[in-house]
């Protein structure tokens, strides 16, 4: 997404940053991003580490089933 953006491009984002919020604000600014990224990321690794066990379950349930309708 940001591959093609030089390292020109990111100093003129940069100096457009400090233009619109100001050197105080700017800190204040990268660490809610920081925050909001780390959150994000977090939510999205529970996701992840949730969804792993379903498919053994789903796995052991239609051997079950499967075991079952064979016995009938």
């Amino acid at each position: 997404m940001f591959g093609n953006i030089g390292v020109s491009g990111f100093i003129m984002i940069i100096v457009l940053a400090l233009i619109i919020f100001g050197p105080n604000k700017l800190p204040e600014l990268g660490r809610a991003a920081g925050r909001t990224l780390r959150e994000f990321k977090n939510a999205t690794n529970g996701l992840i580490s949730n969804d792993e066990p379903a498919p053994k379950e789903t796995a052991v349930k239609a051997e079950s089933a499967s075991n079952e309708t064979n016995k009938q």
